[in-house]
């Protein structure tokens, strides 16, 4: 177990004023303990308490042994309810985690009507948003990974080609640089496909002479995440397409020039938004300008209009403006960026103006 990533969980749930928490997203478990299970539908948990004594409820077919705590093991054929609740306080609160299946909280809240139940996934996924040095080593060889496949399938596009052909080349140097997979479905768009901002590749479009490519893609480096996006232009690009990109590329750059401790994150997200705003595309925008990373593509925690919280050193978030028009094409630039203890760091080295390709 990690016994200092616990005490500061226990200490946010303290703040919280909850007691009790169960824990079930199995992410988070092995962000705690080690310990990584896929339980399908299958109950599986740990249950953490500021009194110091955790358990973890464990299926008999999960191969665990000593896992530091007190375990609870049950077979499919047992009361899986009544195991939960034998093992919680129901006159004190209990806080929930962002997974934990209604299958289960429902019949829980109906057999111990007295129990009050309430969010308490926070404490334990903004432990997990602020990274250690060995976290952010992992995540900054993962960016390294997703620099040089970038750079390589820039050089790989050619007119011709099919969006599925670039998405599984991008797929398949990823596994020749030794990462296990995919942080997500690699994205590739040609032209008016790149409006849609999670289009799916298609084996028959194929790149015409003065359209974009539009690619978002990522892959997992010893369990953690990458993430970036750039634009390309097949042969030339126009007067417009450029324009916008350079527009984008703009808004990149100042949103990431505010990022420091104890900056908003409201406010980070309006450098970017006031800018594009101002050149006349906000209607071409309406999303949030970035998310947390780390063991998944998307974690707890985003850059919005609506999070007032300020950045801590260690954390890790996207900054990901685009301008998507409908039926024409699509612009978007990511960087992932580390907060430092005196500014912040781009975990992305791959130029952002626009480049010819094909």
């Amino acid at each position: 177990m990690n016994n200092d990533r616990i005490a500061r969980v226990l200490k946010k749930m303290e703040e919280k004023g909850i007691t009790q928490l169960i824990v079930s997203d199995p992410l988070s478990i092995r962000f705690l303990t080690g310990i990584m299970v896929n339980p399908g539908e299958r109950l599986y948990a740990l249950i953490l308490r500021t009194s110091g004594k955790h358990t973890m409820l464990l299926n008999y077919l999960y191969f665990v042994k000593d896992t530091g705590f007190e375990e609870v093991w049950f077979s499919d054929m047992e009361d899986q309810i009544s195991i939960i609740a034998e093992n919680i306080d129901p006159d004190q609160t209990l806080g929930i985690d962002k997974t934990w299946p209604a299958r289960f909280l429902i019949p829980l809240q109906e057999k111990l009507p007295q129990l009050k139940t309430v969010w308490g996934s926070d404490c334990v996924d903004g432990v997990r948003a602020v990274k250690n040095e060995e976290e952010i080593a992992i995540m900054k060889k993962a960016s390294e990974i997703n620099d040089a496949v970038m750079e390589r399938v820039a050089d790989y596009i050619k007119e011709g080609m099919t969006e599925k052909q670039v998405a599984d080349f991008i797929d398949s140097e990823y596994l020749k640089e030794g990462a296990s997979g995919t942080s997500f479905d690699t994205i590739v768009c040609f032209g008016p496909n790149a409006a849609d901002q999670h289009h799916e590749p298609s084996d028959t479009r194929t790149l015409k002479a003065g359209e974009c490519v539009l690619i978002d893609m990522g892959c997992v480096w010893q369990g953690y995440c990458s993430d970036m996006t750039r634009t390309f232009y097949c042969k030339s690009a126009d007067e417009e397409q450029t324009e916008i990109h350079d527009i984008v590329r703009e808004a990149v750059l100042r949103a990431e020039s505010v990022i420091k401790p104890g900056a908003r994150f409201c406010d980070i997200d309006a450098q970017a938004r006031d800018y594009i705003d101002e050149k006349g595309y906000s209607e071409y925008w309406k999303i949030r300008l970035g998310h947390f990373i780390g063991q998944e593509d998307h974690e707890y925690g985003d850059v919005s209009p609506i999070n007032t919280n300020v950045a801590e050193p260690g954390m890790i978030f996207s900054i990901e403006p685009g301008i998507y028009i409908e039926g024409k094409y699509g612009v978007r630039i990511e960087d992932l960026v580390l907060v430092t203890e005196d500014g912040h760091e781009l975990l992305n080295k791959v130029e952002k103006k626009w480049r010819i390709v094909g």
